[in-house]
């Protein structure tokens, strides 16, 4: 069992009671993220389907729930919002890099190390390129299908955890359920 922390709007509580489960959807992450829903939802569900093939997807999940693994990393309560402590299954829980993760929210490349970082600028840089933005820009990807492919094909590195820092290692899971839940807590 791993203890995990995650902030949820206050109304997750009464999702728990009628639904006797969690879960993120479509409509939460349209209310949390509004003007930029559709670039969010675009990547997780390019993470969703990566992370069901790492621990399975129960049926009518939509979205993963994200996680601190630590205490001291954690987001905190704040208005409308609640920390739920957990405790998982490990074998229910998917790690992942999340400076690593930035790097896909901004559409780059996700290097292997410093040495390929390198490499790969020296490329683009020789192909004429100043940088990777254009690469899956919805007005310009289709000019350059390649580096995008080699952009979107380096972002599975985001669950390579090349080291345990609090600080950048976070972890999703699928849903909350009630015996999962050890402690709520509250903005004071």
């Amino acid at each position: 069992m791993v203890k995990l922390w995650t902030r949820q709007h206050i109304k997750s509580l009464d999702e728990l009671k009628e639904n006797g489960v969690i879960r993120i959807e479509r409509n939460h992450l349209n209310k949390k993220f509004e003007e930029i829903s559709d670039y969010i939802i675009n990547l997780y569900s390019w993470f969703v389907n990566q992370a069901e093939r790492k621990v399975p997807k129960p049926e009518g999940v939509e979205f993963p729930i994200w996680c601190s693994v630590s205490e001291e990393n954690m987001l905190r309560p704040a208005k409308d919002e609640i920390v739920y402590v957990i405790e998982v299954n490990e074998n229910e829980v998917i790690y992942f890099d999340g400076a690593k993760w930035d790097y896909v929210l901004n559409h780059h490349y996700v290097p292997k190390d410093e040495n390929d970082e390198r490499e790969y600028a020296e490329d683009i840089a020789k192909k004429g390129f100043a940088n990777s933005f254009s690469f899956l820009d919805d007005k310009t990807s289709h000019l350059y299908p390649e580096e995008k492919r080699r952009v979107m094909e380096s972002w599975h590195r985001i669950f390579d955890i090349d080291k345990w820092d609090i600080f950048r290692v976070q972890a999703n899971i699928w849903e909350i359920r009630p015996e999962m839940i050890k402690d709520i807590l509250y903005d004071k």
